[in-house]
């Protein structure tokens, strides 16, 4: 066996291990360069690059040398054309070349009965046109301007994925099982973030706190569809970003944010598909809550008491995070270091750990390189433990089964197979099982490019 299939094994053992709710031999890590900083460490331009993707397999294969990391160091990154095509609002690129999401509502306050009827429907003819001018014009250059950002997104994902690909072979980083990633938005920052934007839900949480329950339930659906992939696995996991909850009132955490994020968990989980929350900002407030959810749930959090976390959630979840990325920039190299060893001592003995910075730096001059890969080194060295195998701790206590019900996903804009061949009924019966398959792929593949416009 070759050194680097030693290293994808370990990998994949000390992974898949945390999973199991098993001591690894050391401690995983994840940490991740975005596109921006990988283009500025190769010195190539930045919005240029990002448009014509010229240098980005060796761009890649660069910061693959950099980076120290148990799982792919690279992830979602916005592409340019199709924006463009769109005229996006939702998503600009500053002269710097960083492609942002400036504060912006598609739906205004006395929408919300149209939009509780069917969030998908609302989004589609009322908020993408508002977010993406393009598309709001004459039902023929609508038809042309949807079909190029379709065309150039999809370009431009093929393009990443084949990289990835490579990156993923020439390193040995961890695979999750084919089809078992996915990612989508609590329902209340769904209804915030594009729709009503931070200035109008949080107006709106004084005027129709009750309109705002309904929309969130009204989302369930459609997040739970977007957020269960193909072929879920306990080694798999659901990405969702939590935006809104440290900004509210707990009274209205409790009642407007948590039921629908609680459901949506539960749901995925009883699916066989566990969820990676990133608690951003301090979620301190609300450890109780998190408690709540299922066993096995991946914890990032960006701020807050390690020691709480580790003593509260440590034995039913997996927890990761904590390590001030800024401090990458600002203090010495010892420094650094000695700040990955108070971490480690916390939140790694029992198991249930993956080290993780509390978010990923945006730009080269976020961080210094020299402390980013002295702590990642020191990490694998030191975070080691004497007795892999044996159950982590909390692994003997069990814990109910919560069952939770979401109503199916519907719109009249999105089609499962029999109802199209209920209007489609010349189809040949002999080739259905050819073309059910390929007809389901292209309506998931464009329902997919327009859920993203406004996530």
């Amino acid at each position: 066996m070759s050194d680097l299939d030693k290293l994808r094994q370990e990998r994949k053992e000390i992974i898949e291990a945390v999973y199991d709710g098993k001591i690894p031999r050391r401690v995983p890590v994840a940490t991740s360069l975005p596109l921006e900083l990988c283009i500025e460490y190769s010195g190539y331009p930045l919005g240029e690059t990002q448009w014509t993707l010229e240098n980005m397999e060796e761009i890649y294969d660069r910061a693959c040398q950099l980076v120290i990391s148990d799982f792919y160091p690279f992830g979602f990154a916005r592409y340019p054309a199709h924006l463009q095509i769109l005229n996006a609002k939702a998503f600009v690129m500053s002269s710097k070349g960083v492609i942002q999401h400036p504060e912006i509502s598609g739906m205004e306050e006395d929408q919300y009965d149209d939009f509780i009827r069917n969030p998908y429907d609302f989004i589609l003819e009322k908020v993408i046109p508002k977010l993406y001018p393009e598309l709001d014009t004459d039902p023929v250059t609508r038809s042309i301007v949807l079909a190029k950002a379709v065309k150039a997104y999809y370009d431009y994902a093929e393009t990443y994925q084949a990289i990835d690909g490579k990156m993923i072979e020439k390193y040995g980083f961890y695979v999750p099982p084919p089809g078992s990633l996915g990612g989508c938005t609590a329902p209340f920052d769904y209804l915030s973030d594009f729709n009503r934007g931070f200035r109008g839900i949080s107006m709106d949480i004084r005027r129709c706190p009750e309109k705002i329950a309904e929309a969130c339930e009204a989302i369930l659906p459609l997040a739970f569809k977007n957020g269960l992939p193909p072929n879920p696995s306990k080694y798999g996991g659901t990405f969702i970003a939590l935006h809104m909850g440290p900004y509210l009132r707990t009274k209205d955490f409790e009642k407007l944010y948590w039921p629908t994020l609680y459901k949506l968990v539960h749901a995925l989980a009883n699916a066989g598909q566990p969820s990676l929350l990133f608690c951003e900002q301090d979620w301190m407030r609300y450890l109780d809550y998190l408690y709540e959810l299922p066993p096995n749930t991946i914890l990032w959090f960006e701020y807050g008491d390690p020691q709480k976390v580790k003593d509260k959630l440590g034995k039913k979840h997996i927890i990761s995070g904590f390590y001030p990325v800024a401090m990458l920039k600002t203090s010495s190299r010892q420094a650094c270091i000695d700040k990955a060893k108070e971490l480690i001592d916390i939140l790694a003995p029992g198991g249930k750990y993956i080290f993780r910075f509390d978010k990923s730096p945006l730009l080269l001059d976020d961080i210094n390189l020299e402390n980013y890969t002295a702590v990642l080194e020191y990490v694998m060295e030191y975070a080691k433990y004497d007795n892999p195998g044996e159950p982590a701790a909390g692994e003997d206590k069990t814990y109910p089964k919560v069952e939770v019900s979401i109503p199916e996903f519907r719109s009249k804009y999105y089609q499962l197979w029999p109802e199209y061949k209920k209007t489609h009924p010349d189809i040949n019966g002999a080739l259905e099982p050819v073309i059910a398959p390929k007809m389901q792929y292209y309506e998931d593949l464009v329902m997919r490019f327009l859920y993203q416009l406004v996530l």
